[in-house]
């Protein structure tokens, strides 16, 4: 049990962590949206107007013609489905975090947890049965949709990683003259996984009668992240202007790994924007911390008046907003 002197701390920090998480929970896919259609659009112009240059002057107008009918229908396309995936199905962010749950058996989980931490709050901490239902609640929502964006994120990541490897092995196979269903069936066998799974799916979709162009067009929606869109668009190209399917994937492969060099050098270089940030963003509470410490009756002011308890609100409203600024500034979309 805690001390009396320490109850009005403690509730002021769990309190503070409640009221972030159900903000993070609401606002989350707001947070983390942000779309590089335009970057990808224009990176794919590149790969699809250098595979389109092959034959006469006629021809080569021509194919640039489908190439950028091609490209504005898959941008429109891209935008549609973007909306959704800002703000995915529950269903859809636990396949996309490779989770075999069912609904009922992720409402379960919240359940489970928001009584794990109603109980510990209720017993171990000593508050009332007020606020453990409430921060139970909070807990219930949060932990379990942080628990699945962690998986998502995760896997999205190693696919990515993996993801231009499986190009360059589609190459190699064009080059050597396999066709292109061939290549993605090797992927399929021989990649690491997500990447393997993912390409077994198309694959499946594809041997069940779906044209390959359509197949390859779901594999964004499964796994959005802008490689599998980058590929999409360049079989999409491919399927309707025709050209050189390996050099527009080299010219892909390329690309992929140029971008994943600079995530690398803008990690590096934000490293110290986000080390600022997070000293800014905890030093409050290390100062309340230690002036509880020194002088408890000045800081127990914040706690126990109405004007103080206004302020510690007013000064949680601006960190949050200051802290979504500092994200906003140092988070770069690729």
């Amino acid at each position: 049990m805690l001390s009396p002197a320490l109850i009005p701390f403690v509730i002021f920090l769990l309190g503070a962590c409640g009221v972030g998480g159900v903000l993070l929970a609401a606002f989350y896919p707001w947070v983390a949206a942000g779309s590089a259609l335009d970057r990808q659009i224009e990176l794919i112009s590149a790969s699809g107007v250098g595979a389109a240059r092959q034959g006469g002057a006629a021809d080569d107008s021509r194919r640039k013609r489908s190439v950028q009918d091609t490209l504005r229908e898959a941008e429109e396309k891209q935008k549609a489905k973007a909306k959704k995936r800002n703000k995915p199905s529950l269903m859809a962010r636990l396949r996309q975090a490779d989770l075999g749950w069912t609904r009922n058996t992720y409402f379960l989980i919240c359940f489970a947890t928001g009584v794990a931490l109603a109980l510990y709050i209720l017993g171990a901490v000593g508050l009332g049965t007020l606020p453990a239902v409430a921060f139970g609640i909070s807990g219930g929502l949060l932990f379990p949709h942080l628990y699945v964006n962690f998986r998502r994120k995760r896997r999205f990541k190693r696919f990515s990683d993996e993801f231009p490897n499986a190009v360059d092995v589609i190459v190699r196979g064009i080059k050597s003259g396999l066709p292109l269903v061939d290549c993605l069936k090797i992927v399929a066998v021989e990649a690491r996984e997500p990447v393997k799974g993912e390409f077994k799916t198309l694959v499946e979709d594809q041997t069940l009668g779906m044209p390959l162009d359509e197949a390859v067009q779901r594999l964004p929606e499964r796994v959005p992240v802008s490689e599998a869109s980058f590929f999409a668009i360049v079989i999409a190209i491919q399927s309707r202007t025709g050209g050189n399917l390996s050099e527009a994937l080299g010219n892909l492969s390329r690309v992929l790994r140029e971008r994943k060099k600079m995530q690398s050098k803008i990690k590096a270089m934000s490293a110290e924007a986000k080390a600022s940030s997070a000293i800014i963003g905890g030093l409050p509470f290390v100062v309340i911390g230690l002036v509880y410490l020194t002088s408890p009756a000045y800081i127990a002011l914040l706690f126990t008046t109405v004007i103080g308890n206004f302020v510690l609100a007013a000064c949680g409203i601006w960190m949050f907003i200051g802290v979504l600024v500092i994200r906003k500034m140092i988070n770069f979309d690729f």
